[in-house]
């Protein structure tokens, strides 16, 4: 027997089955207008539907209205729902419109035989990050709602001045998904660029900058963050850009602050209303007014993420 809070924590259509069974068994072939147990007894008790008695068919269009998340939790409760969650048709409407050409794209030719496995399976490999263009990209899945996410690495961006050891270096760093980040130490111009075409699912996107004040490193196994280089960023704000190929434009400015602390900030959002055509992302962050110096940040990526599942990205992290 499900307890009463497991019970109120369902989704709504589970949750009406088990307050009101009755309601679907006519969906399960079953006339219930007189009363009779299960051996056909009419004198014996009235039948109590339960959850196990819900066919496969019928618990496939439940789950269908659910997220990845709850389709997996509640594929725990019985058989029905366990063999019911396993149906093509329920994970390749959580997969994005576009997710044979992003396996086409990143995967090598050996590893395409991907299309082959159940889309449950396809589903749950897309959810992990995906290198690409020499490891310095990737791409995934948002694990709850399918959405295509992106990254760059300080990499694969333009970075005046990058070959200039007086001003920037690439350092090693657990804190990266890419084990590497360019720091400057000080600089008069201050620019980092960015361009990315890809075709993405129809959709409203967001697009961030991962920065981090000061140095941070190991010592004695406690993480310690060294600011020394750290100033200029207070003085005048960083503008970030964002332009794309159909003319949509984003400029916003703002002051870096909390050294010590990896920190999204956000860049600005944009539209893609065709998924079948390529779209072409030119972003920027910059610092170019030279009255000042600034010095003492760490650029990991750019990231790009569906705006609806923004409120779950923690902007410091």
């Amino acid at each position: 027997m499900l307890s009463s809070p497991f019970i109120q924590k369902l989704p709504f259509s589970l949750f009406f089955f088990t307050k009101n069974p009755s309601y679907f068994w006519p969906l399960m072939g079953v006339n219930i207008s007189g009363g009779g147990s299960i051996d056909g007894d009419e004198t014996g008790p009235p039948l109590r539907p339960r959850l196990d008695d819900i066919p496969e068919s019928c618990a496939a269009l439940i789950l269908a209205r659910l997220n990845p998340p709850e389709i997996c939790n509640l594929a725990r409760l019985n058989r029905s729902f366990r063999s019911a969650s396993l149906a093509d048709f329920i994970w390749e409407s959580k997969l994005p419109s576009n997710y044979k050409l992003i396996v086409e794209k990143v995967f090598v030719e050996e590893d395409r035989d991907l299309m082959n496995l159940k889309k449950k399976d396809v589903y749950a490999r897309l959810t992990k990050p995906i290198p690409f263009d020499g490891g310095t990209k990737e791409i995934w899945l948002d694990k709850n709602t399918g959405g295509v996410c992106l990254s760059m690495s300080s990499k694969a961006l333009t970075i005046t001045g990058i070959d200039d050891r007086r001003y920037w270096n690439h350092i090693s760093t657990e804190e990266s998904r890419y084990r590497t980040v360019a720091y400057l130490q000080q600089t008069w111009w201050f620019e980092v660029d960015g361009e990315l075409e890809f075709q993405f699912p129809a959709g409203t996107y967001s697009l961030f900058f991962r920065l981090h004040l000061g140095k941070s490193s190991k010592r004695l196994g406690r993480r310690v963050c060294n600011t020394e280089h750290v100033h200029g960023w207070d003085i005048k704000p960083v503008q970030f850009q964002l332009t794309t190929s159909d003319g949509q434009q984003v400029v916003s400015r703002c002051y870096l602050d909390n050294p010590g602390s990896w920190v999204l900030y956000h860049v600005g959002d944009f539209n893609v209303e065709n998924s079948n055509a390529l779209t072409n992302i030119k972003f920027s962050l910059t610092q170019i007014d030279c009255t000042h110096t600034k010095g003492g940040l760490c650029v990991d990526a750019a990231f790009i993420y569906p705006s609806s599942v923004r409120k779950e990205v923690k902007l410091c992290s």
